[in-house]
């Protein structure tokens, strides 16, 4: 394993990190909690959660893990985060820290998120007299927490104004191999500043490991893009912590032996992969899932972006669209879908909640009228 400086903490991070947002909640919550126990014999010492992951579950499988782990707890890292708009005072954003505290069976957190800042007005909000940042220095002051630091998805330019304020300790922020051309200003100034950088979507929320032959150009001879992806992160200088959600055994392990023998991307390889990338690939879904917690009509926004990427990674036409809506209304990720493209009401709570900022509205038109059409050629076939 690869350790690397966390900023200007003194800590020593594994290159790989254990993000908790994976797990397959159908399995006996004392066998994902193994699975902490596993990244931890294979070298990594860093582990992230959240309230709401996995359906919730995940500080509670954290929280078994930590209890397992004790003996060994201050070799580890742990992380948890709140959110701005949620804890937007002092007191909630304490009471927030000690759930998360007593969820996770331990007596303080290593590394503590501001989370999920998609536009400055969040940062804002956290900055607020009063409000959750206020909060988390209390906290801090009290042993709670050791270091206060940003989950981010805003664009380089935000992320160095943030930084240059000198409140945080560090930021996670989504950064692969995909979409580095578009997100680098930010991981470079972090990074130059003596900030540390985790890096979190390092597989495009699962995008590459589904769409390898398609991704080939990714990798070197008897690599896969899986692999590459991986690597890219993991090699890079300016990024402290690559954090994979593991949901096996054989995930941990493909991570760290990607590690093991890691070596730096050259530039004739970034270059390769920049002149095969298209100018869209910032526009990705990762399908994070967040635009999903205040639809109205209940749309399945996540899966139809996730289709959508088709057009942005392979340059679809719409006939292909048309013609692929079908298969995946009966086979594919639109299966159980409880409403259609058609029924958006174009409110907006969607891409408010983006974190890639999206024209998710524009996108559900276009879907709409590819479903449309399928659902004509259909009715002609009978």
């Amino acid at each position: 394993m690869i350790y690397k400086e966390y900023g200007k903490t003194g800590l020593k991070v594994s290159a790989v990190g254990f993000g908790g947002m994976q797990f397959d909640t159908e399995k006996d919550p004392q066998v994902n909690a193994q699975l902490l126990q596993y990244a931890w014999d294979r070298g990594i010492n860093f582990f992230d959660t959240a309230p709401k992951y996995c359906k919730d579950q995940s500080e509670e499988i954290f929280g078994l893990a930590m209890q397992q782990m004790k003996s060994v707890r201050d070799k580890f890292y742990v992380c948890s985060k709140s959110m701005p708009t949620e804890q937007d005072t002092a007191d909630k954003a304490r009471q927030a820290v000690e759930k998360s505290l007593q969820r996770l069976h331990l007596d303080k957190l290593d590394f503590f998120y501001i989370w999920c800042i998609r536009k400055m007005q969040h940062y804002e909000l956290a900055m607020a007299p009063g409000g959750q940042y206020q909060g988390l220095l209390m906290c801090k002051e009290q042993g709670l927490i050791d270091h206060i630091v940003l989950s981010t998805h805003l664009q380089g330019n935000a992320i160095e104004q943030i930084l240059r304020e000198q409140k945080v300790e560090g930021i996670l922020a989504g950064i692969n191999i995909l979409n580095f051309p578009y997100r680098w200003q930010g991981v470079k100034t972090a990074y130059e500043m003596g900030y540390g950088v985790v890096a979190m979507n390092p597989l495009a929320g699962g995008l590459i490991p589904k769409n390898e032959s398609e991704l080939t150009f990714l990798a070197q001879k008897g690599e896969s893009p899986t692999d590459a992806a991986l690597r890219f992160c993991i090699s890079c200088p300016q990024i402290a912590v690559t954090l994979n959600g593991f949901t096996t055994e054989q995930h941990i392990d493909q991570a760290c032996a990607v590690a093991d023998k890691c070596k730096p991307f050259r530039q004739t390889d970034i270059d390769r992969i920049s002149n095969n990338l298209s100018h869209q690939m910032n526009e990705i879904c990762t399908g994070c899932g967040y635009c999903l917690k205040d639809c109205p009509q209940n749309i399945p926004i996540a899966a139809y972006m996730q289709f959508y990427n088709d057009i942005l990674l392979f340059g679809k036409s719409d006939e292909q669209m048309i013609n692929a809506i079908d298969r995946h209304h009966n086979w594919g990720i639109l299966v159980e879908r409880p409403a259609e493209a058609a029924d958006c009401t174009q409110c907006g709570n969607c891409q408010e909640a983006c974190t890639q900022h999206l024209n998710i509205i524009d996108r559900l038109k276009e879907i709409a009228a590819w479903e449309k059409v399928a659902q004509e050629n259909k009715n002609q076939k009978k």
